[in-house]
């Protein structure tokens, strides 16, 4: 049948355009606008980088020593200082050890050193040995131990006699001195034990497993002498056997799985401001990083405690592996921190332009370690500690926060120069100074995009509302430019604590690092560690104690968003009448999978009615994953040892190209669509 006027398709388009306005005369309250959502899942998208999520790694807040690095004595080879921290000396975090009327004293020694970086030993000198003298050690606020579990002792350690120093040739022989090292409870029960009968005055090494018979926190470590004379002792050292990938000098292994939980793309070591240090003295030097730990040159921390770089070069590179990430070190650009203390109102220092040849050769020699064959002489030294196979270096950071000076530009330039010479094969990331904006940034960029740096490193820590605001940041940049590492970025709520407001401000974030893939090559949240009661810098990511991990709210934004990332953007767009200030989303494909990921970010304290369409999606229905991170910032806060009760709520279920979603209040939605 035919209609002069009408088409029964355009009737119907009238009616149910009618219809709201009907139901809205019955209804007392207007319903809202849905937000809608628009991702083109039929079109190619955009390339962006698989590298993208990463992490930082700085020893800030005992992040290594007492952190990540699985070592249980602290300052066993005897070079704290009071540079480090007031009251230190090289005896620090020991106290002399006198059993059953054993008499007798401890003095520190660097007479016959075990090796040139390592200057300090300590002397037991027993004058009644009774059931024996020495020291003992209580770790990192107390040396934590499992029953049954197997722990390796070891030291150094050679004769002298009566506080006078023997060599092989004195031509006097004195008995054996026989020592005992023992793990110790709190109240002095004996926990595991070994012993031997120590001869002759050149260093020698020891080392046993020991199983402590009874779980504590709080054990210490003793080393007794039990014969009148005199013994040395140096790099005195308690493992774990069970490290990361049962390493020898490994990481602590709950700390490390959850850092690998992350799933990082990268991993940015050894630190920012700690690369360049407190001064030109003071430059983290890789070279002393590397080659066996009793050899390893140690330093005062920029942030006020001591570096024993037993976590060096190679346990990074080495954990970059283990885990699948990018190893991203990172090398002053042949400048000081210009907020130095030890130059206090001199500002920034450079490497003498006589000495700038000496350690761009280092820089070098430290890509040659890296990736060259183990018949070079740096490759050699790599293959000697168990790597034969070059470690693969493709990043190589340059500079940290450097305010952008002549001094500064000169020095870059020389050292870019020289590497890309050299090494064209190795991406550069350069910096911009410490700001997201100012003087220093724009110099920064000017100067980058002048000498075509690949890639420059931005920093921001601001508060929650800095990031909503400044999600359409990196849309208007150059694309031809260089492009960007968000190397250091945190929301700094109120009172600096991790709040689910911080979090979700931090995964609006990340839908434009995703949005702007192009140009936003890598990213990374700071700072990663930071021990309870020895922390220097609020908030971080991941808390701990001797025992215990604590992952926070903005943990699980990172993991959301590295474990599920992708290769290419889909477009994606939002439209509504009123659109939502705090409403951030972004879509992505990963290439390896097929997986159609979707991200959702409400900061808002209210419910959001949205609407996805999928479009170019095949019709019917599609198996998905759902994940949620919602709650209050109550429940997101962790504070007194107790872990946050808001965690990632996964779900399976069946979706439509278009449907309708309910947006909890301050929540982070993932879907992930099976291919």
């Amino acid at each position: 049948m035919n209609y002069p006027f009408f088409s029964l398709r355009a009737l119907r388009r009238s009616i149910i355009a009618v219809l709201p306005c009907w139901f809205g005369a019955l209804s007392t309250t207007a319903q809202p606008q849905k937000n809608t959502i628009t991702v083109q899942t039929g079109l190619p998208g955009k390339a962006i980088s698989p590298d993208l999520f990463g992490i930082f790694f700085e020893d800030l807040n005992y992040a290594a020593d007492g952190g990540l690095y699985a070592e249980l004595v602290q300052n066993g080879s005897f070079e704290y200082d009071s540079t480090e921290q007031t009251g230190w000396n090289a005896l620090s975090f020991w106290e002399l050890a006198l059993r059953g009327g054993g008499t007798g004293k401890l003095g520190v020694k660097s007479a016959r050193l075990l090796h040139a970086n390592n200057p300090h030993y300590v002397a037991i000198t027993v004058e009644k040995p009774g059931d024996g003298v020495g020291l003992a050690n209580g770790g990192f606020d107390g040396i934590p131990l499992k029953a049954g579990e197997v722990y390796e002792v070891s030291f150094f350690a050679h004769q002298f006699f009566m506080g006078r120093q023997w060599s092989s040739d004195d031509g006097i022989k004195g008995k054996p001195m026989p020592v005992t090292v023992r793990l110790e409870a709190e109240n002095g029960d004996v926990l595991a034990e070994a012993s031997w009968d120590i001869a002759g005055y050149d260093w020698q090494h020891f080392s046993a497993k020991l199983t402590p018979n009874r779980t504590t926190d709080n054990a210490r470590l003793v080393v007794l002498a039990k014969a009148q004379g005199g013994i040395a002792l140096d790099e005195i050292s308690l493992f774990p056997s069970n490290t990361f990938r049962h390493h020898p000098n490994g990481l602590r292994a709950d700390l490390a799985q959850v850092i690998a939980d992350l799933k990082p793309k990268f991993i940015r070591f050894p630190g920012g401001c700690l690369a360049h240090g407190d001064g030109i003295s003071n430059f983290y030097q890789w070279k002393n990083t590397i080659g066996p730990v009793e050899q390893r040159k140690g330093q005062r921390n920029l942030w006020g405690y001591h570096q024993s770089v037993g976590l060096g070069y190679f346990e990074y590179f080495q954990f970059c592996e283990d885990i699948g990430a990018q190893p991203l070190p990172v090398v002053p650009a042949g400048v000081s921190c210009q907020n130095s203390d030890s130059s206090p109102g001199m500002g920034q220092q450079g490497v003498p332009l006589t000495e700038l040849d000496a350690y761009i050769q280092d820089l070098l020699d430290l890509i040659e370690w890296a990736n060259g064959p183990a018949t070079s002489k740096w490759g050699s030294l790599r293959a000697a500690a168990g790597h034969p196979a070059p470690f693969g270096l493709k990043y190589l950071g340059v500079g940290n926060e450097d305010k952008i000076t002549s001094v500064f530009k000169e020095r870059f330039q020389r050292i870019y120069a020289a590497l890309k010479a050299n090494h064209p094969e190795i991406v550069v990331v350069g910096t911009v100074g410490p700001f997201p904006d100012g003087e220093d940034f724009a110099q920064g960029w000017a100067f980058a995009k002048a000498l075509k740096v690949p890639t420059v490193d931005e920093h921001y820590y601001a508060s929650p509302q800095w990031f909503w605001d400044n999600l359409q940041r990196y849309d208007h940049y150059d694309r031809t430019a260089p492009k960007v590492y968000a190397g250091e970025y945190a929301a700094h709520d109120k009172d600096r604590r991790n709040t689910l407001r911080s979090a979700l401000a931090e995964a609006a974030a990340c839908t434009s690092f995703e949005r702007n893939g192009d140009v936003v090559q890598l990213a990374s949240y700071a700072p990663l560690l930071a021990r309870r009661t020895h922390t220097q810098w609020t908030p971080d990511m991941i808390y701990f104690t001797g025992t215990d991990v604590f992952l926070t709210i903005n943990y699980y934004v990172q993991q959301l968003f590295s474990q599920n990332s992708g290769d290419t953007y889909l477009a994606t767009t939002l439209s509504a009448a009123s659109p939502s200030p705090t409403l951030a989303v972004s879509s992505v494909r990963d290439s390896k999978s097929g997986d159609l990921i979707v991200k959702i970010v409400n900061g808002a304290t209210t419910t959001l009615a949205l609407s996805v369409d999928l479009a170019g999606l095949p019709a019917g229905n599609h198996p998905a994953l759902k994940i949620v991170l919602s709650g209050t910032d109550a429940d997101a806060v962790n504070e007194d040892g107790k872990p946050p009760r808001v965690k990632p709520e996964r779900s399976e279920l069946t979706i439509t190209p278009v449907f309708d979603y309910e947006a909890p209040a301050n929540s982070l939605t993932i879907f992930r669509i099976k291919a």
